[in-house]
């Protein structure tokens, strides 16, 4: 593994490149106070703005840059070998890649994997991704959890000329996540069905057959693999956009619906999504949200939410279900929380993360609506929360019953 390159911290406004010539940086991530990290550009040329948070797994990176809960965000990875798998085309979070760039250690190597059909170079190439390498990320973790996740400009200029000055202005220009809402940007624009189940070693993707129930998924920005994951568990799939009324859904005769993941502050995306949401909570059909649907779901019973500091990126987050007292390992992939004090009487909390306290679950104590902050679909992760998917048909045939 190649050096890092030097750090260059604020200083009174003044900003100089690394003092050996021979390094010749070709990116650098600008951080809104001015500090700069130089390093190695990769994937497509060119700038970008956004929140820069850091992701702790060690596995299943392309699902990760394909998530779109990171819409606005540059990712940096803590694990060092990013791309030594390549990439290939069925481990996608879904079609077009909603980040703004990517941060990595070291360089990304020639993909060693029989999997792989492209190397994540030229990946993030073709999808028009900034990328940077070579960076000390430990400094530029510690950065975040000290102070929290900054606005920053990633930059790869193949010609070298990298306009610090510029950048750090691009980046204090931006507004930040709080108070957007980018569910919009990445979420399906017209109804959709799902019928793919989950990837099974040796036969790939399958078909859903015969299903048995009827989900209707409201689509924050969803991944693909809760779409398989719903339909494993013998559901007929229906997707409709963040904008859909509760007319809209409810005229399709759900058994049940789903409250998706998705990115911005549900603030923000819930002025339209929870007067929804209530409606669904209140025909008594069972609801069952993740993530940014989670957090609407609170929003819609009561509650509120608020912006961390650095956030739950990663697939070793420990959750305990305060229910049956075990504890889990989970994905997870959010900048904002339910406040656990706002939670009304009527709502239980269900599950807390053992990192920090935060709330990580509630349901109703008088209907078939829960919700959990965590990716239990995984895609990157551990499996131990798929025991939701099936709570949620169980709510589901016990109405129906």
């Amino acid at each position: 593994m190649s050096e890092p390159y030097p750090t260059t911290e604020p200083a009174v406004g003044v900003f100089s490149r690394p003092g050996n010539a021979l390094l010749k940086p070709t990116g650098a991530l600008v951080l809104e106070d001015g500090t700069v990290f130089f390093g190695r550009g990769v994937g497509a040329p060119g700038h970008a703005v956004g929140e820069v948070c850091f992701n702790t797994a060690i596995t299943g990176y392309q699902e990760i840059l394909t998530d779109p809960s990171y819409s606005g965000q540059i990712i940096t990875f803590t694990f060092p070998h990013i791309g030594n798998v390549g990439t290939n085309d069925e481990d996608l979070e879904a079609i077009n890649p909603a980040l703004r760039g990517v941060v990595m250690r070291a360089d990304i190597t020639s993909p060693s994997n029989y999997r792989s059909a492209l190397g994540l170079d030229a990946w993030l190439r073709r999808r028009n991704i900034v990328g940077l390498c070579g960076i000390d990320t430990r400094a530029l973790t510690r950065r975040i959890r000290q102070n929290g996740m900054p606005k920053g400009t990633i930059v790869h200029a193949p010609d070298r000329n990298i306009d610090v000055a510029a950048l750090r202005a691009a980046a204090q220009a931006w507004g930040g996540l709080e108070g957007l809402d980018l569910a919009k940007n990445v979420s399906r624009t017209q109804s959709d069905t799902w019928s793919q189940t989950r990837w099974r070693w040796g036969e790939g993707y399958g078909t859903a057959r015969d299903p048995k129930r009827h989900v209707v998924v409201l689509d924050y920005g969803i991944k693909h693999n809760i779409l398989r994951m719903l339909a494993s568990e013998g559901t007929r799939v229906t997707v409709l956009p963040a904008t859909a009324q509760a007319e809209d859904v409810l005229a399709l005769k759900p058994d049940g619906v789903f409250l998706s993941n998705g990115p911005g502050d549900p603030a923000a995306t819930g002025e339209y999504a929870v007067p929804v949401i209530r409606t669904l909570i209140e025909s008594d059909v069972p609801v069952f949200g993740i993530c940014l649907g989670h957090q609407m779901l609170a929003l819609a019973l009561g509650g509120r939410t608020q912006k961390m500091k650095q956030g739950h990126h990663g697939a070793n987050h420990p959750v305990k279900d305060l229910g049956t007292g075990k504890v889990e390992i989970v994905s997870m992939n959010h900048g904002f929380t339910v406040a656990r004090d706002s939670l009304p009487g009527a709502v239980e909390e269900t599950h807390v993360s053992l990192f920090d306290g935060t709330n990580c679950g509630l349901a109703l104590k008088d209907r078939p609506v829960f919700s959990v902050q965590y990716h239990p679909e995984a895609s990157p992760g551990p499996h131990d929360s798929h025991y939701l998917f099936t709570r949620f048909t169980d709510a589901i045939d016990k109405r129906r019953a």
